[in-house]
């Protein structure tokens, strides 16, 4: 083997070729390539032609344990990756992708050093010669849970996106979506690409501050225990939409990094609108009809006409009006059939005082008529 080996790889699939002393490019590529591979998140392992291992990285080495200068130079995996019974069958499938077109996938168990099986996917594919015929094979493979997860990762991001029947934004580091789905851009009254990009100002007529100040927290410190509720104001050719959506965020950070890096933040909504405003409406006919009862009670108790009225007034006032007055019919017709010429007055008999917070005031003592157009 040439010295490349120690690091786990060959400079060449296939035999070895001498040395070359003097040359300082085949050596600092040999030096990249094991950098590369061991670099790698995939485990990967090579064989040359005749079936022997010519690469093993280090991720073959954490899935398996068998270091690289144990399984480098070793003939198939038969005895010591793959049991006997199986090493014929395994190494039939891997060695076929070197007359097969395109990568091959397949699914097998592997032992592990101290005797442990661990069961991968792996793709293989043929590796060509400077003559374009196969000289060996290559093989990247990982762990089924692992690929599985990463599969349902990607599975799911993408149904969020394209199918999910609330709104999915995924907003930058700088507060500016980036990704949109169509629910999404349909609540935000525009197209998927349009959205892109920009400002939330731009998008928002009243509730940018609270949503960009959620974004900012989630961002610092994390996704917020509960879903909060945020009323806003979408700009539409229209005009302004008025709406409340109920809105999950999560922060999202890079896997690739030591160090968590924020790559932006997921935001979660769904318009509540029709049902906080039949909340709200069903708050106030609750609070009305106890505040009618209240106010009946009350003035019952009142000996003075004029003063149940007031305190009906009063009692009754705080769900429907911030003020209120009440006016008599002084002289002339009352009813019909009424002959009198008198002259129809209307006095003010109590009102609730003007700009401030009181009890109805009583008035109407100078019968002087209250001026209407």
């Amino acid at each position: 083997m040439s010295a490349s080996r120690r690091s786990g790889t060959t400079d060449e699939l296939g035999p070895d070729e001498p040395e070359r002393d003097g040359s300082e490019g085949s050596a600092g590529g040999s030096d990249l390539l094991a950098a590369l591979l061991d670099g790698m998140d995939a485990a990967l392992c090579a064989f040359d032609g005749d079936g022997v291992v010519t690469h093993w990285n280090r991720e073959a080495e954490r899935i398996l344990g068998w270091s690289a200068a144990e399984a480098v130079g070793r003939r198939g995996f038969a005895g010591w990756a793959v049991r006997e019974a199986d090493a014929e069958e395994v190494e039939g499938r891997l060695m076929s992708a070197m007359q097969a077109p395109g990568r091959q996938v397949h699914e097998f168990a592997l032992l592990t050093k101290d005797g442990g099986r661990v069961l991968v996917r792996t793709q293989s594919a043929a590796v060509r010669g400077p003559d374009g015929k196969p000289a060996g094979v290559y093989c990247a493979f990982s762990e089924v849970h692992t690929q599985i997860d990463l599969e349902r990762s990607i599975a799911l991001s993408e149904a969020l996106f394209e199918d999910a029947s609330w709104g999915v934004v995924l907003v930058d580091a700088d507060l500016r979506p980036a990704v949109v789905n169509a629910h999404a851009a349909r609540a935000l009254g525009i197209g998927r690409t349009s959205v892109l990009g920009r400002p939330l100002g731009e998008l928002l007529a009243q509730g940018v501050e609270e949503l960009e100040s959620a974004l900012t927290h989630v961002l610092a410190e994390g996704a917020p225990p509960a879903p909060a509720e945020i009323w806003v104001s979408v700009r539409t050719p229209d005009g302004d939409r008025r709406r409340c959506w109920r809105c999950g965020f999560v922060r999202l950070a890079s896997p690739l990094a030591e160090e968590p890096v924020p790559l932006g933040v997921g935001w979660l909504f769904q318009d509540v609108t029709e049902a906080k405003q039949a909340e709200q409406e069903a708050a106030t006919l609750r609070f009305r009809v106890n505040q009618l009862h209240r106010a009946a009670r009350a003035a019952a108790e009142c000996e003075d006409p004029a003063e149940a009225a007031t305190v009906h007034l009063d009692f009754a006032l705080a769900g429907f009006a911030d003020h209120a007055l009440i006016d008599r019919i002084a002289g002339g017709a009352v009813a019909d059939g009424d002959t009198s010429d008198a002259p129809v007055r209307l006095v003010r008999v109590a009102g609730t005082p003007s700009g401030a917070h009181g009890p109805s005031l009583l008035g109407g003592e100078a019968g002087l008529p209250v001026r209407y157009g």
